[in-house]
């Protein structure tokens, strides 16, 4: 497995002629290639979020809060930087993104999925495949442009049938936490504009030759987790079942946006677990460095280990 990391400029507007730029008109983007045989497997950023820092602890049970943030030497005020990596896969013909990122509407540090895509090449036209983890905000809203269109106009869409069932429940803004309200008016509209074109997969389904759908519930009821390939020539794209370093080390503490905290932490020590052991190279979407590397067990916990 070959990783490498580069910097590079996405290209100037159309309608500007680059020669008439300076070089601080163009953005620059951090971009991590793996290549394994064939397949050629690209992080690229969706930009990051910025989050309150009580925001990123809400997670760790009140009695040992105090401790956790000791321990782990965790930030309690001001705003903390959550980064967005998308997995791009080409292999042959095939375009694959995993999740959209966030799109015009969520946060203006997010929602540079185009622009990160056009410094490696790539135009929405030429994106053949889209497969979603889950229906987040930073996940799924970037399928739709500025003007509620689908962006992605040549691509097959997949969403696990039972993610596709929370988020379509004409019910849902009953059910779910108030401050996720707005997670469910976003992604119903967005699922609905969609509406057939979007097809539906259980766990274990083959979304892709050679790509595996792998269930991992708890951060939502449905979030999908994929295994490219194999563990010795391949990736697994986790999505957000681990989000932050901490997970790693106390995989009982999720995040603030955990649908169901205790299944979540369940499947977070399972799969870290069975990741550990299977010696799988990751790409976690919040987690640093591209969110490249892989999981080795540290004592009773496991730990987060960026490669190239």
């Amino acid at each position: 497995m070959k990783i490498t990391r580069r910097f590079v400029l996405a290209a100037a507007p159309a309608t500007l002629a680059l020669a008439a730029l300076p070089l601080t008109a163009r953005r620059g983007w951090a971009v991590t290639t793996l290549v394994l045989g064939d397949l050629r497997i690209d992080s690229v950023s969706d930009g990051w979020m910025e989050l309150p820092a009580d925001f990123t602890t809400a997670g760790i049970p009140e009695d040992s809060r105090d401790e956790v943030i000791a321990q782990f030497d965790l930030p309690t005020e001001g705003m903390v930087e959550s980064p967005l990596n998308v997995t791009l896969l080409r292999q042959g013909d095939r375009v694959v993104l995993f999740d959209v990122g966030s799109g015009p509407d969520f946060m203006p540090t997010a929602g540079k999925l185009t622009e990160a895509l056009d410094a490696v090449g790539i135009a929405p036209e030429d994106v053949t495949d889209v497969v979603f983890t889950h229906a987040h905000p930073d996940h799924l809203w970037g399928v739709l442009d500025e003007f509620d269109e689908p962006l992605f106009a040549n691509a097959a869409m997949q969403m696990g049938r039972a993610e596709h069932e929370y988020w379509s429940d004409p019910q849902i803004l009953d059910t779910i936490r108030e401050d996720l309200q707005s997670f469910a008016a976003g992604a119903s509209r967005r699922i609905e504009v969609l509406g057939d074109s979007l097809t539906l997969f259980e766990d274990g389904a083959e979304v892709i030759p050679g790509v595996t759908a792998v269930a991992t519930p708890g951060h939502t009821p449905g979030h999908m987790s994929f295994a490219i390939g194999t563990p010795e020539q391949g990736v697994f794209v986790t999505g957000d079942f681990v989000t932050t370093l901490l997970g790693f080390a106390r995989p009982d503490i999720g995040a603030g946006t955990d649908s169901d905290p205790e299944l979540a932490a369940q499947t977070r020590a399972a799969m870290l677990a069975r990741l550990a052991e299977e010696k799988w190279p990751i790409i976690g979407y919040h987690l640093p460095d591209g969110g490249i590397g892989r999981v080795e067990a540290d004592g009773e916990a496991y730990k987060f280990v960026a490669e190239g």
